[in-house]
């Protein structure tokens, strides 16, 4: 099969497409024939070498939509079955950019009914962010959020779960994005100064660090997007970060929410799989509204 890996860290430039043996499901596994996956921050992340691995060949892709085409003993799958997965990891041989990819079967939800595999997708990774970023919160109806970056994909996921949960919810962007944001179910929009103190707890997609946790109020709750990386408690404000988790029962959730019209895809633009290189080039060049997705 076609693999879209690097093997050693840099631009677009590092990105390759090799034929590599097919993967084969273990127990508890199964295999999922790649119909879309969706090209994320983080694998820009993996290319330029954020996460180590030098030396090593370096799969990429996290999301993945597509069919079940074998499957592993008490995979609790079966071929055929429609799906879609989190394949987690930073510096694997294999990710989801590539013709067939092996998850564990817990990491797998059917695939939605209302989208195609395209726009499917683009959801596991950012949902189950925005997702557990907000458990970890802990923020209820009646407190205050801010969501920083509220235009991404996590922002925006962030905001439309949020505000399904019944929390106000306040949406940093730009002014050209007031109109998006607030369609997702922002009830206030902020697109520059931020009165220090002011919310309850913050959600901090835009990677603004200490910035946001100003913004934090005296024992409030802050979490950012990247593992291990959150500032310093302040003020007695509890910090964390999310790490996200292959969940298939939580994925299946946000599934549901997707086929109820509680959330909604965006797809920028689609590229073949041998094309991986000018997906990269697209990413780097920023300003892209929706996902980048790879088609085999």
């Amino acid at each position: 099969m076609r693999a879209v890996v690097v093997n050693a860290f840099g631009g677009p430039e590092v990105v390759e497409v090799v034929e590599t043996e097919l993967p084969e499901p273990g127990a508890r596994e199964v295999r999922i024939k790649v119909a879309a996956a969706a090209l994320n921050p983080v694998d820009a992340g993996v290319r330029a070498g954020v996460f180590g691995g030098a030396g090593k060949r370096i799969g990429l892709g996290w999301d993945v939509a597509g069919t079940v085409d074998a499957v592993g003993v008490a995979a609790a799958w079966s071929v055929g079955d429609e799906v879609v997965a989190l394949d987690y990891g930073v510096v694997e041989p294999l990710g989801t950019h590539a013709e067939y990819v092996v998850v564990p079967t817990d990491a797998v939800a059917k695939a939605p009914a209302t989208v195609d595999a395209v726009h499917a997708a683009t959801l596991p990774l950012n949902a189950l962010t925005a997702e557990q970023a907000l458990d970890l919160l802990e923020v209820t109806p009646g407190q205050s959020l801010l969501v920083t970056g509220a235009a991404g994909a996590v922002g925006g996921y962030a905001v439309q779960i949020a505000a399904h949960r019944g929390i106000s919810v306040t949406a940093l962007a730009r002014e050209a994005d007031e109109e998006l944001v607030r369609s997702l179910g922002a009830a206030r929009f902020a697109a520059g100064a931020v009165e220090a103190g002011s919310f309850d707890a913050v959600l901090d997609a835009a990677v603004l660090g200490e910035a946001a946790l100003e913004w934090v109020r005296d024992g409030g709750r802050y979490i950012g997007v990247i593992p291990q990386a959150q500032p310093a408690s302040v003020r007695g404000v509890w910090t964390g970060a999310v790490e996200v988790s292959a969940d298939g029962a939580q994925l299946a959730q946000l599934v549901r929410l997707l086929d109820d019209g509680v959330l909604t895809t965006r797809v920028a633009e689609t590229f073949a799989l041998d094309d991986a290189a000018k997906a990269h080039a697209r990413l780097d060049e920023g300003g892209v509204r929706g996902r980048l997705v790879l088609i085999p």
